[in-house]
């Protein structure tokens, strides 16, 4: 997937742009992305001072040496990348300078004629360049220089996918930074490159509300006012600006006002008055590429887990809450889906270890509910759902015999349940879980019942069209693999499928179009009368 660039721009000095960059592009990488940050903030640069403990040495050139390059004919983009060296980190961080620090760099810097070079064509090589890096990174944050100059407009027009602008409570401040995303907007429709409207994320920084709440509340609806139209582009039409300028709000907080550091490597999981947690919050919406802001408005929590959870490991692939009242079956239902090859925890009602750990062992959650939902398995499901909401994550109700559904409280009733019977037991019930979550043997061992089960699950879910077609595929192919007696083939394609039809929260999700029901229904028939000889 190609990358996105991003440029942090303020038009005023001393607004944390820097600080902001460099913490989010550690957050990024944390969450389990590939980050570049650059320096091209070329006559002050300082982003280096952020991550110079984690650099294996200094920088010997950087951002100003693409112009060499670009005399010389050379495309070496990448030359003076340094990596930042951060512990257990999923993701990886890298950092390109905008130069060495020699005592030749001021002269460098003065030397370049940016117009001249761009009538010498440049723009074409900063393309390359660009091409580059988006093909290596997942986000490229470019660390603009202040004002209005030609290389602010290489950093806000040319190069960004989105901007990022950092703006104080004063009005040079916010008035600057908006005029300047206008302008950004006009040029690049003068580019001669492919690029759609420029979506713009205004960030108040350094708001201090401890101290004059009543001022501080009259500056936040000045700056709404002033900012107000850069969210119309992006923002759901429902969530009202004011709720998001919240959310996009860095605190003042004036221990990290000293030097050049990283509270998010020490503030591992950060409470609502601290610095971290809103940084967690901007980088969040940079992860959901500034989109499900009605997720953010609901429930901020969920809206940072949903994007820290995507390479999150779990220790469970799901957890089975026990009621005391029928600990046999729970405990039959978990043998089966151990033999299944999924891993399970078990929580039982009373126990307390496990509710503080509800949204972080396991990533699917099932409620054997025997007659009602106890208070302690409520308390789970409001533990598991806080932090979840909007996720890749299933809650599962599993109701016993004699369980009526009509009887459970609100949204335990509105949910899909299985259902254990005499004729449907702990092992049929547990290979249902197992097509539910999409894990264990049951769907990557596939027997021939196994694939009818996913061709069945397959006709009930939305995906976006390119994933119905390999739907088609995998479905056209499976009645002559299987009547062929491949079963390593057969296996493949099972799996193959069951990652397909992994549940997705996508907008541009439809149902399986006419062509793709057929293949499936055609793939069922075949299948139902290998296994059952009718």
């Amino acid at each position: 997937m190609t990358g996105v660039v991003i440029t942090f721009y303020s038009y005023k000095g001393g607004v944390g742009r820097s600080f902001t960059l460099a913490n989010i592009a550690v957050l990024l990488a944390r969450w389990g992305h590939r980050v570049l940050c650059i320096d091209w903030d070329l006559e002050a640069p300082g982003l280096h001072e952020y991550f110079r403990p984690k650099l294996d040495h200094d920088p010997q050139g950087g951002v100003v040496d693409l112009v060499a390059d670009f005399r010389a004919g050379t495309v070496r983009p990448n030359r003076h990348v340094l990596p930042v060296r951060l512990d257990n980190v999923p993701g990886t961080l890298d950092f390109l300078a905008a130069g060495g620090e020699g005592p030749e760099y001021p002269g460098q810097v003065q030397g370049i004629d940016w117009e001249g070079l761009y009538d010498e064509e440049f723009g074409e090589y900063l393309e390359r360049c660009r091409e580059a890096w988006t093909s290596e990174y997942d986000y490229v944050l470019l660390d603009s220089r202040t004002g209005i100059s030609d290389v602010g407009s290489i950093c806000t027009a040319h190069l960004p996918d989105r901007l990022v602008v950092l703006y104080t409570a004063n009005m040079q401040s916010v008035r600057g930074a908006v005029d300047v995303a206008r302008r950004a907007n006009v040029a690049r429709n003068a580019l001669p490159y492919d690029r759609p409207q420029l979506p713009v994320l205004p960030v108040l920084s350094r708001f201090d509300t401890r101290e004059e709440y009543d001022r501080s509340e009259s500056w936040r609806e000045i700056c709404l006012k002033e900012t107000r139209s850069l969210f119309d582009s992006w923002l759901d039409q429902d969530v009202p600006p004011a709720v998001i300028a919240r959310h996009l709000t860095l605190p003042y907080v004036s221990y990290w006002t000293f030097g050049e550091q990283l509270p998010v490597l020490l503030e591992k999981s950060p409470g609502a008055d601290q610095i971290g947690f809103a940084l967690e919050t901007v980088a969040a919406v940079i992860a959901h590429s500034f989109d499900r802001t009605e997720l953010l408005a609901e429930n901020r929590d969920a809206y940072v887990a949903a994007v820290r959870t995507r390479t999150q490991s779990f220790a469970y692939d799901i957890q089975v809450s026990m009621p005391r009242s029928n600990l046999e079956v729970s405990r039959e239902l978990v043998a089966e889906l151990e033999t299944l090859g999924i891993r399970v925890g078990r929580s039982l009602s009373g126990d307390r270890s496990w509710l503080g750990r509800a949204e972080t062992d396991a990533r699917h959650l099932c409620l054997v509910i025997d007659g009602k939902a106890s208070r302690w398995q409520l308390a789970e499901v409001e533990l598991f759902l806080h932090r979840t909401l909007g996720q890749d994550r299933r809650l599962i109700p599993v109701l016993t015999e004699g369980t009526d559904s009509r009887e459970l409280s609100g949204y335990l009733g509105n949910l899909r349940h299985l259902r254990l019977s005499a004729l449907n037991g702990p092992a049929k019930v547990a290979r249902s879980l197992a097509d539910e979550i999409g894990v264990g043997r049951a769907l990557v061992d596939t027997g021939q019942a196994d694939l009818v089960s996913l061709l069945r699950q397959a006709e009930h879910v939305r995906l976006r069209p390119e994933l119905w077609d390999l739907v088609g595929e995998f479905a056209g192919e499976l009645p002559a693999v299987v009547g062929a007696g491949d079963s390593v083939r057969a296996q493949e394609l099972g799996a193959d499928l069951a990652v397909v039809l992994r549940p997705r929260h996508d907008n541009g999700a439809i149902p399986p179009p006419v062509p793709v029901q057929k293949a499936l229904a055609w793939a069922q028939q075949v299948l139902d009368v290998r296994v059952n000889g009718n």
